[in-house]
């Protein structure tokens, strides 16, 4: 299983989530965001644009290594890893 940990302002869009312990079984980034959209309908379109390419205010962690396929979401989780995902918030 790999644990994923979300920036706390995403549970105010997906309340179902929160205080969960998330554990998800995945092999690639992309098998992790299908797993939370499972779990939380909508998630995976906040995340990602319409072509599945994570959005650029997004960020997604391997443990501490910022995922290099942005595009695709193919960069390869294992059991054990812990996945982060980060959203930039912005405003005046």
């Amino acid at each position: 299983m790999v644990q994923v940990n979300l920036t706390r302002h995403l549970f105010a869009f997906f309340p179902q989530l929160e205080g969960l312990t998330l554990e998800v079984e995945a092999i690639d980034v992309a098998g992790v965001v299908r797993a939370l959209e499972a779990r939380a309908p909508g998630i995976g379109f906040y995340l990602c644009d319409e072509r599945g390419r994570l959005r650029p205010h997004v960020n997604i962690f391997i443990g501490n290594s910022l995922i290099r396929d942005r595009r695709n979401l193919s960069d390869p989780v294992s059991a054990g890893d812990k996945v982060s995902i980060l959203q930039a918030l912005s405003g005046g």
